[in-house]
């Protein structure tokens, strides 16, 4: 492994999109995951936004995040396709072949696995006239879909070549999840991995898991979870996983501290997680059910 393997998500820094892309760029980084608030919100527009995004000269690893996408009916389903072209299309002007869809949270969502399949389908249809590839991800506090068994199990039955996983570290930690079951996955499946710790043991309920996700993870090494973290990336990286890792970190303590700083903070992570790959060899397999 080495720094070309990794980016930084811009949510983790402050200030604007030029700035972070700097910073960045500055600490050595290669690609960068951008946040829908990042190129949208801009105040030169979203024109302004694509011009600085490829003048910075990093690789776009993502774009996201789509929420609540599958299980809608009637029109609330209509709308959110209708937000996903949009997101696809922005996809495309960035450069991007890639957009992170996060399972649905929506109290109107069906969680009919025939209904989930269908709707998840129909996204990697749309994506694929742009060229873009969806990573579907389980969020740890996802309505239905929770678990990164489910998912895997929906986008398998979905079959569609542009569709796959996206994983992120937060959600299994915090969820608990036996990471044997990561070796029930095709790895060439698996478009995304983004890393991230937190702070304490556990998260108890789901508005805590919330509430630490948003507001208090930390770079990988930083947190208490760090042996859990390691057995993770050593997991994925014997199974064969060469894709990107992408440091998914929102920390509102970061987000007050100079850009060079939570930059470097992320430069760090890269030598920790480079270091624990290479230092032992991974545990033995086990199944796992899924559990709907």
């Amino acid at each position: 492994m080495n720094l070309d393997h990794f980016g930084m998500d811009t949510i983790t820094l402050a200030g604007p999109l030029e700035a972070k892309l700097r910073a960045i760029r500055a600490a050595g980084f290669t690609q960068v995951m951008l946040n829908a608030n990042d190129i949208v919100g801009h105040p030169g527009g979203e024109e302004a936004a694509v011009a600085a995004v490829r003048a910075s000269g990093l690789r776009v690893t993502g774009f996201q995040v789509l929420r609540d996408f599958e299980g809608l009916s009637a029109h609330l389903h209509a709308y959110k396709v209708e937000v996903a072209k949009a997101m696809l299309s922005i996809c495309r002007a960035l450069g991007s072949t890639l957009l992170l869809a996060c399972s649905s949270n929506s109290a109107h969502a069906s969680g009919d696995p025939v209904v989930l399949i269908k709707d998840l389908q129909k996204l990697a249809n749309l994506a694929v006239p742009l060229g873009v590839k969806v990573a579907y991800e389980a969020l740890s506090w996802g309505r239905y879909v929770n678990q990164v068994a489910q998912s895997w199990e929906l986008v398998g039955e979905a079959d569609r070549s542009n569709l796959g996983l996206g994983l992120d570290s937060f959600h299994i930690l915090a969820h608990k999840t036996d990471p044997a079951v990561l070796e029930e996955i095709d790895p060439a499946k698996i478009f995304l991995v983004q890393l991230s710790d937190f702070l304490w043991q556990e998260t108890r309920t789901p508005d805590e898991r919330i509430e630490t996700a948003r507001h208090y993870r930390v770079f990988p090494g930083e947190g208490v979870h760090s042996e859990q973290l390691a057995g993770m990336v050593r997991r994925l990286d014997a199974m064969g996983y060469r894709g990107d890792y992408s440091f998914e970190v929102f920390n509102d303590d970061y987000r007050q501290l100079p850009l060079p700083m939570v930059a470097e903070r992320a430069r760090r992570a890269v030598k920790w997680i480079d270091g624990v790959v290479s230092r032992r060899s991974l545990p033995g397999r086990r199944r796992s059910t899924v559990r709907w």
